[in-house]
């Protein structure tokens, strides 16, 4: 009983710490690597490649087949020991082996080794863009959940603000010192503050389900990520130039690679596809034997029955001429193994084939890929091109980001002083309701403005240290 009572408790202890899990982007980026469906389909791709790999080095290997059968044939056939028709059941078996293997056939194996080796590294590039791009989408959303956060955090505080204002009103209304409106539109800022509460809350729900999501966590009503504030972390990126961003993300981010390799193995089919104009040389080697379970002639002995037989008649007497009637003697089938011993033989040779004319299949083929390689330089040209762009972009984004931020700053600083204005005023019965409710407005306007100003240049610093080859490994 008491066994079952602890395990009991173990159970409720570990579903507790289970619920209570509060996850960090790095464990998040983590987790996604490794759950996330889109990687997953990367690496078997990337399996795939690697099988490719195997069978362009079969090519260079000799094949080997075997062969086997047993055969009956049942029914009027030439009995092979007397070569007399008979109905008659007769067994054949036979096996054999043979090999063949390139001596020369263009290069094209060779070239095919290599495409296969790039093939794989292009695959490796295109499993690290996912890795990248995931990485980028988690980070995304992980920022988004946080900016949900502090939202919810200022309208809550917000609202306990006005509670305090609701009841200090209610005072002064009851006292006579301010009028009933002021009273009424303060209970209409409560609600309205409460009706963006509960939608701040729905959106916070949706942020989580959806980095939950991203995560393959089936479990999205107990996520949750770590509670947190983050500051803007080190600048240092901003002090790189433009140039020096987008000489760096050419080295290191996957997109031009992957267009690079693709080029070079676009290459490679055009060079496997002239392979074919080539002559080919192959050799073959051959072995077959075969056995018969047919009876078979061991001897002859006199015939019993009719010792002698009549040859010829001798001229002028006609006396017959006699000789010994010789009958053969039938025996069993020899011996399975002699028989394949006694009718092995083998067979080898070179087999050369000359390309002359195939209904312009190679001529096509080669055309075919000299418009894929041409394909294969443009869309690298547009990587490099859509690369370049992309970094410039991302360079003046978080720059401009990087001022949204400390124009939000100090909006929110005089906000902040021109609401503290008027609730003296207010308080001391200078100002009324309205303009009071306006200037608080207008300040939580601005502390909303300076979270979502610092979220949007925290993920745009990482955006373009991510094209400086900066993991996304943690925000500050």
């Amino acid at each position: 009983m008491k066994t079952q009572f602890f395990l009991l408790i173990a159970l409720v202890s570990f579903a507790s710490q289970a619920q209570e899990k509060k996850w960090t982007l790095i464990e998040c980026v983590d987790y996604a690597l490794e759950h996330n469906i889109s990687i997953q389909q990367s690496e078997l791709d990337l399996e795939v490649a690697e099988i490719n790999k195997k069978d362009a080095f079969g090519n260079f290997l000799p094949s080997l087949n075997a062969s086997a059968s047993h055969s009956w044939n049942i029914g009027l056939n030439q009995n092979i020991t007397t070569g007399i028709l008979e109905n008659l059941t007769t067994q054949f078996t036979s096996f054999g082996v043979s090999s063949s293997f390139d001596i020369y056939a263009g290069l094209q194996n060779q070239r095919q080794m290599h495409r296969s080796k790039l093939a794989i590294l292009a695959g490796e590039y295109q499993l690290d863009k996912m890795k990248d791009d995931i990485s980028l989408f988690v980070a995304n959303a992980f920022l988004q959940i946080l900016f949900n956060k502090e939202q919810l955090k200022v309208l809550q505080a917000q609202n306990v603000i006005t509670q305090e204002n609701l009841q200090r009103t209610q005072e002064m209304v009851n006292a006579g010192t301010l009028p009933e409106g002021d009273l009424l539109e303060i209970k209409a800022t409560d609600a309205t503050q409460k009706q963006e509460i509960i939608a701040a809350e729905n959106t916070l729900f949706i942020s989580k389900l959806s980095l939950a999501q991203l995560l393959q966590i089936k479990d999205y009503q107990n996520f949750d990520i770590v509670d947190e504030s983050y500051d803007i972390f080190a600048e240092d990126i901003l002090s790189e130039s433009a140039s020096d961003i987008v000489d760096k993300a050419k080295e290191v981010v996957n997109d031009v690679k992957i267009a690079e390799t693709n080029t070079e193995v676009a290459e490679y089919d055009l060079k496997i596809s002239r392979g074919a104009y080539q002559p080919s040389l192959s050799g073959y080697y051959g072995y077959d034997t075969r056995a018969s379970y047919s009876d078979i002639i061991v001897g002859s002995e006199l015939d019993p029955n009719n010792p002698s037989r009549i040859i010829g008649v001798v001229e002028g007497t006609g006396q017959n001429v006699l000789t010994p009637n010789y009958v053969s003697v039938i025996g069993g089938p020899r011996d399975l193994f002699d028989q394949f011993s006694i009718n092995d033989g083998h067979n080898l040779g070179l087999r050369l084939n000359i390309p002359i004319f195939n209904g312009f299949a190679v001529r096509n083929n080669v055309q075919r890929q000299m418009v894929n390689l041409e394909r294969a330089k443009y869309q690298q040209e547009q990587a490099e091109l859509d690369l370049e762009a992309n970094v410039y972009q991302a360079y003046n984004d978080a720059k401009n980001a990087k001022k949204a931020y400390e124009a939000a700053l100090q909006t929110e600083e005089a906000r902040q002083l021109a609401f503290e204005y008027s609730k003296e005023r207010y308080n001391v019965g200078l100002s009324n309701a309205f303009d009071f409710n306006q200037s608080r407005t207008q300040y939580e306007n601005s502390q909303s403005e300076v979270i979502r100003t610092k979220y949007d240049y925290i993920f745009k610093l990482k955006v373009l240290e991510f094209y400086f080859g900066i993991p996304i490994t943690q925000i500050n």
